[in-house]
C-alpha cells in the first residue's frame, strides 16, 4: 500500500489527508523522501552540463519539495497535537535532517556549481528574484560551512547535529513541565474569580480528570488566575510554578541544555570565522550588528523602566492597604494592576470579555482583510488533524488564493504560545502552488454550547498571527525559498504587528465587538475606555519583554557563559530590573531562543519590527483612512507579496519612502514621547 504522505492527495485544494495518515506513516515517509532528495541532489552535482540557474539553483529547490511536504505535515501536527510517538519521531528526525543538511553544504562538487554561477552572475541574464535566490543560496552554503575543510568541517557537522538534538529536548522538556503541573482548587478558593476563569478551571480539571477545578500552566488560565485571585498564597504557588518551567531538576531540567547550546553556538560561529554567535546571526538581519540591537533596546529600556517603577509604587500602596507588609512581588503585579485598571479606566475584563467573542473576532480579521486586500473566506469541509481545527477557502475575485487553517484552543498536547506556519508555501516552481496556512493559538476552550471569549490581549494575538498568515497567503513569488515569511527575522514580525492596529480601529470594534448573550454592540463609552487603556501597564509589558531580549543578546555576544543562570542574574542586576517584574521568558523556558536557532540573538526582532509597524500604520492615519485602497495596494505590492525576494529595508522603503526612528514606537507605547 502506498504511504499516504507520499501519494497524490485527492483532497480539497490538496490538503494533507489527515484522516488517512497514521503516526506509523511518518518515519518511512521521511526516510523515502530523504532518499529521493539525496538522489536528486547527487544528480544535480554530477550533471556533466555546465551549471545554469535552472539546472543547479532551481533544481536544488525542486529536489526537496517532497521532503518539505512530508515535514510540513509532521512538524505542524507535532507542535499542535503532540503525543509520545510524535515526540519520539522528533528525536529521531532531528539528527537525520541535520546530517542531510550537512551533506549538501559539504558537497564540494555541488558548491562548485553554485560558486561558478555566483562568479559569473553578471552575465547570466537573471531576473531580480533569481539574483536574490542565487545570492541567498550561495550565502547559505558559506554560512553552513561550505568553505571549511578537514577537521573544521567534521566538527561543524557534529556541532549542528548536537544542536538539533538539544533543541528538540528543550522543547519536549518544557512541554512535559507544562503538561504535568496542576494546582487543584477547592470550591471556596474560586471566590473572587470571574465566571469565565471558573469555567476554564473546571474545563481544565475535566481534561486532567482531576475531579474538580484546577489551575494549569496554560497561559489562557494562569494569567487570568493571577489577575483575579485574591488569595495571595495561591497566586504565589501558581506563579512560581509558571516561572520555574524547565528548572525543576530531574529529567526535564533545561539549564544544562541551555549552557551546552550556548557553548556550541559560540563554537559554530568561531569555526566559521566570526567573533561570536550574535555577530554571525545578525549579519543577515536588518539590524546587522549586536551594537545596533543593544542601542535600540536601551533606548526603550530607560523610559519603560521609569514607567514601571512609577507604577510599582502605586501597586505597592494598594498591597499595603490590603494589609500586606513588605515589597510588591511578581505574583502581586497582575492582581493589583487589574484592580487599578478597573479603578482608573472603569474597565473590568470580566465585563469586557463577553464582547470579544472568538468567532466575531475571526469575522473581524476576515472583514479587515476583505476591505484591505479583497480577500473572501468561506468555510471549507476537509480533513483536519484535530477536531478543534477549522478550515476556510480563501479567494479573491473568484480565484482560489489559499487554505486558511485555524487551531485556536489550548490543550495538553499543544505547546504553549501562538504561531503561524505554512504546511504548503506559495510558489510557481512547477505550476501555481497556493499556500496552506495555519494559525495556532492557546485560547481557553469554552464549555459545550457556550461561545469562546477572549481578552483584549487574546484578540490582539489573533490579529497578530493572522498578519503572518496574510504574509503567506498574499505571497507572489516564483521560488519557495523566498516565499511568504522567508524573510529576515527582524522583518518577519512587521506584517503581524502591523495587522494588530486594525483591531484598534473603532469602526471595526463597533461592528464586531458584540455581546455573547444579548448581541448588542459594545457601548461606545466602554469601547473608548478600552482603547484609551491600550497602553495601560505598558511599562510592565515593555520591561518584561526588553529584559528577555537583552538577556538573549548578552548570551550570544561574547564568550558563552558557563552558567547561563548566573549570567542572567548579572545582566538583570546591571540594567536594574525592577524587583516585582520577571523576564517574560526566563532561560529554562525561553523556547524562542533554545528550541532552535530561529530567534537566537534575535528576540529583539519584535521590537525592531514594531519600530516599522508603528510608522507603517501612521501612513494610514496620515491619509485619514485605515482602509485607504491605494495604501493597502502599495502595502501588498511592496511588503506582503514580495516575501524574501528583495532586501527587507528596500521593501520597507518602497512602501514608506524612508526608514523610521524609534519615536513612533515609544509614542505608541505611551512611554513619554510626544508627537
Amino acid at each position: 500500500m502506498t504511504n499516504p504522505l507520499l501519494a497524490d492527495w485527492e483532497t480539497p485544494h490538496g490538503l494533507p489527508p489527515f484522516d488517512a495518515i497514521s503516526d506509523d506513516d511518518f518515519s518511512p515517509a521521511v526516510d523515502q523522501a530523504l532518499e529521493n532528495a539525496r538522489a536528486a541532489i547527487a544528480e544535480i552535482a554530477e550533471n556533466a552540463d555546465a551549471p545554469t540557474f535552472d539546472n543547479t539553483i532551481a533544481a536544488m529547490e525542486l529536489a526537496e519539495v517532497e521532503l518539505g511536504r512530508v515535514l510540513g505535515v509532521f512538524y505542524g501536527v507535532a507542535g499542535a497535537d503532540s503525543n509520545p510517538k510524535r515526540e519520539e519521531l522528533q528525536r529521531e528526525f532531528g539528527p537525520k535532517l541535520s546530517a542531510f543538511g550537512s551533506e549538501i553544504t559539504e558537497n564540494k562538487t555541488l558548491f562548485a556549481r553554485v560558486e561558478a554561477l555566483w562568479t559569473d552572475r553578471e552575465n547570466l541574464d537573471l531576473t531580480d528574484e533569481q539574483q536574490r535566490v542565487l545570492m541567498l543560496t550561495r550565502r547559505g552554503f558559506v554560512r553552513q560551512g561550505a568553505l571549511l575543510e578537514g577537521d573544521g568541517a567534521k566538527r561543524l557537522r557534529e556541532v549542528k547535529a548536537r544542536l538539533s538534538v538539544l533543541g528538540t529536548q528543550f522543547t519536549q522538556n518544557l512541554l512535559a513541565d507544562e503538561r504535568e503541573w496542576v494546582m487543584p482548587l477547592a470550591e471556596d478558593e474560586l471566590e473572587g474569580l470571574p465566571d469565565f476563569v471558573i469555567a476554564t478551571a473546571r474545563g481544565a480539571g475535566a481534561e486532567k480528570d482531576a475531579g474538580g477545578p484546577v489551575v494549569t500552566l496554560s497561559r489562557s488560565l494562569i494569567v487570568p488566575f493571577l489577575q483575579f485571585s485574591p488569595l495571595r498564597d495561591l497566586r504565589q504557588k501558581a506563579y512560581e510554578a509558571w516561572v520555574s518551567r524547565g528548572a525543576n531538576g530531574g529529567d526535564t531540567d533545561n539549564r544544562a541544555i541551555a549552557a551546552e547550546t550556548l557553548a556550541l553556538r559560540e563554537e559554530r560561529a568561531k569555526l566559521l570565522g566570526y567573533l561570536d554567535f550574535a555577530t554571525y546571526k545578525l549579519e543577515t538581519e536588518m539590524a546587522g550588528t549586536p551594537d545596533a540591537v543593544r542601542d535600540l533596546l536601551m533606548q526603550v529600556w530607560t523610559p519603560a523602566k521609569a514607567a514601571a517603577e512609577e507604577d510599582a509604587e502605586k501597586l505597592t500602596r494598594m498591597l499595603h492597604s490590603d494589609g500586606f507588609d513588605g515589597r510588591l512581588e511578581a505574583w502581586d503585579w497582575r492582581y493589583y494592576s487589574e484592580k487599578r485598571r478597573q479603578a482608573e479606566h472603569d474597565l473590568d475584563e470580566a465585563a469586557l470579555k463577553p464582547y470579544l467573542q472568538l468567532d466575531r473576532m475571526i469575522e473581524a480579521q476576515f472583514a479587515c482583510a476583505n476591505r484591505l486586500f479583497g480577500l473572501e473566506f468561506a468555510p471549507l469541509d476537509g480533513p483536519v488533524y484535530h477536531p478543534d481545527v477549522r478550515l476556510w477557502d480563501v479567494t479573491r475575485d473568484g480565484e482560489h488564493v489559499a487554505v486558511f487553517i485555524g487551531d485556536y484552543f489550548a490543550r495538553g498536547s499543544k505547546r504553549s504560545g501562538a504561531w503561524c506556519m505554512a504546511m504548503q508555501s506559495q510558489n510557481r516552481m512547477e505550476g501555481e502552488v497556493r499556500p496552506h496556512v495555519v494559525n495556532v493559538c492557546n485560547f481557553a476552550k469554552p464549555v459545550e454550547g457556550k461561545p469562546a471569549l477572549l481578552s483584549y490581549d487574546d484578540a490582539r494575538t489573533l490579529f497578530h498571527e493572522f498578519g503572518h498568515a496574510l504574509h503567506q497567503m498574499l505571497s507572489d513569488v516564483t521560488y519557495e525559498s523566498v516565499s511568504g515569511t522567508s524573510v529576515a527575522r527582524d522583518f518577519v514580525e512587521l506584517p503581524s504587528q502591523l495587522y494588530e492596529h486594525w483591531l484598534e480601529v473603532p469602526e471595526v470594534l463597533a461592528e464586531f465587538a458584540t455581546h455573547a448573550d444579548t448581541g448588542e454592540p459594545m457601548p461606545e463609552d466602554m469601547l473608548q475606555r478600552m482603547l484609551d487603556a491600550a497602553t495601560y501597564d505598558m511599562g510592565f509589558q515593555t520591561v518584561e519583554y526588553v529584559s528577555s531580549a537583552l538577556i538573549d543578546l548578552e548570551f550570544h555576544n561574547g564568550a558563552a557563559p558557563a552558567d547561563p543562570m548566573q549570567k542572567q542574574a548579572e545582566v538583570l542586576e546591571r540594567i536594574g530590573m525592577p524587583h516585582a517584574i520577571r523576564m517574560r521568558h526566563a532561560t529554562p523556558h525561553f523556547a524562542h531562543v533554545f528550541a532552535g536557532d530561529g530567534y537566537s540573538s534575535s528576540y529583539y526582532s519584535y521590537m525592531w519590527s514594531e519600530v516599522m509597524d508603528a510608522d507603517a500604520f501612521a501612513a494610514f492615519e496620515e491619509v485619514g483612512d485605515p482602509f485607504d485602497p491605494a495604501l493597502a495596494k502599495r502595502l501588498e505590492e511592496t511588503v506582503l507579496s514580495s516575501g524574501g525576494s528583495q532586501d527587507a529595508a528596500a521593501l520597507y522603503e518602497a512602501f514608506r519612502g524612508r526608514m523610521p526612528g524609534v519615536d513612533a514606537l515609544l509614542k505608541g507605547r505611551g512611554l513619554g514621547v510626544e508627537a
